[in-house]
């Protein structure tokens, strides 16, 4: 084996500790998930906390389960940017929907309308 295989291989080792930390974060941040329901909190906060936290483990998942820190920029958003551009294209379609929704709402309550 030469230097640079070596180099490699023990490049693509992580150690457990680190594992072990994101698992420990992962059931803290799922606890603290559970205890949003729990407290019975309710409108744009809960939703708030539960997507936060559903980001937060996903971010995590994909960081370090799937070795996405560890890859080339290019790959992360090959990966990462085309379903962040679906989900801004899907909150303007959304936008628009309540707008038009709204809009014809007003116009059909018009009078003679």
């Amino acid at each position: 084996m030469s230097g640079t295989d070596l180099t490699h291989q023990s490049a693509q080792q992580h150690p457990i500790r680190l594992y072990l930390k994101v698992w420990g974060l992962l059931f803290v941040l799922s606890t603290l998930s559970y205890l949003v329901d729990y407290f019975h909190l309710q409108g744009m906060l809960r939703w708030s906390l539960i997507l936060l936290f559903m980001v937060l483990k996903a971010g995590l998942i994909a960081a370090i389960f799937m070795h996405m820190r560890w890859e080339r920029l290019a790959l992360v958003y090959t990966i990462f940017l085309p379903p962040l551009v679906l989900l801004v294209l899907v909150g303007l379609m959304a936008s628009e929907a309540s707008y038009i929704s709204a809009l014809r709402t007003w116009f059909f309550s018009l009078p003679g309308g």
